[in-house]
C-alpha cells in the first residue's frame, strides 16, 4: 500500500513533465484525417515480389496512424505515394581462404515521392536513395538465401519507417 502511494505522485510528476515540455511522439499524427493512395512501385529488378513487399511494409507502418488511412483507389485520396525500385546489387565485402566471399552487402536503390493531390504540392521527393545491409555468407545456398532475405527485409522495414516518419513530419507542418 505504501509503495502505491509513493509511486503515484512520482508517476504524475513524470506525466506532467512530459506534457509540459512539448514532447511529441514522432510516430503519431494527430492532424485531420487523410486518405493516402500508395501506388505499386515500378520494379526494375529481377526480384519479382520486391514491389509487393515494400507495399505491404508501407501499409503496416501507415496503419500505426489513426488519422492516415491507406486506400486502394486514387479517387478520393488526398495524398499519393509513388516510388520506383531502381536496382538491387549484392557486392561481396570480404573474402576468406580460397578467395570465397564471407560477407555480402545488399544494396537497394529506390526513389519516391509524396504529393498532396488536392494542392499539387510535393511534400517529399527523394531522387536516388541507396539502402544497404550486410550479411554473412552461410555454409549452403539455402542459408545464403535466408540471410539475403533477412537483410532485404531489414532494408524494406527501415525504408518504410523512414517514409512514414517523414510523412508525419511533413503533414504536421
Amino acid at each position: 500500500m505504501k509503495i502505491r502511494i509513493i509511486l503515484l505522485p512520482s508517476l504524475l510528476v513524470v506525466i506532467f513533465l512530459l506534457a509540459s515540455c512539448g514532447y511529441r511522439n514522432p510516430y503519431v499524427y494527430s492532424g485531420p484525417d487523410r486518405d493516402l493512395y500508395i501506388t505499386t512501385w515500378h520494379n526494375r529488378t529481377n526480384d519479382l515480389l520486391l514491389d509487393a513487399k515494400i507495399y505491404q511494409s508501407l501499409v503496416r507502418w501507415y496503419q500505426k496512424s489513426g488519422s492516415i488511412r491507406v486506400t486502394k483507389q486514387k479517387t478520393g485520396a488526398q495524398l499519393i505515394l509513388a516510388g520506383e525500385i531502381v536496382s538491387i546489387d549484392l557486392p561481396s565485402l570480404t573474402y576468406g581462404g580460397g578467395n570465397n566471399a564471407t560477407e555480402v552487402k545488399v544494396m537497394l536503390t529506390v526513389r519516391y515521392i509524396l504529393k498532396d493531390i488536392e494542392s499539387g504540392k510535393v511534400l517529399m521527393e527523394v531522387g536516388n536513395e541507396v539502402w544497404t545491409e550486410e550479411y554473412k555468407v552461410g555454409e549452403s545456398s539455402s542459408a545464403n538465401s535466408d540471410n539475403e532475405k533477412e537483410a532485404l527485409e531489414t532494408i524494406i522495414d527501415d525504408l518504410s519507417q523512414k517514409i512514414y516518419i517523414k510523412t508525419l513530419s511533413e503533414l504536421s507542418k
